[in-house]
């Protein structure tokens, strides 16, 4: 059986339940609209990239959509943060 290790406290509320691109894809949503929580862009623009780089369509369109209203710098933070997140999982 793998092993999935779990950094992210919002990842770690997930328990077994499969990572898929539809579960980045929820939490993009909800760091978006501030469900659970501060609004947060920069979160929201990372969990978009990362499901649209697992093949969520919609993903790419909120990601791309949020990105309008981020400045560059954000943009950036959130690009490294999903690059990170990759790296470490």
């Amino acid at each position: 059986m793998a092993r999935f290790e779990m950094n992210s406290a919002e990842i770690a509320g997930m328990g077994l339940q499969a990572v898929t691109a539809d579960v980045f894809f929820q939490m993009g949503l909800d760091r978006s609209i501030g469900r659970n929580g501060d609004v947060d862009m920069i979160a929201a623009h990372m969990w978009f990239n990362l499901a649209a780089a697992r093949g969520n369509r919609e993903a790419a369109v909120r990601r791309q959509e949020i990105a309008a209203e981020m400045t560059s710098a954000e943009v950036a933070e959130a690009q490294r943060q999903a690059r990170e997140w990759i790296r470490c999982h």
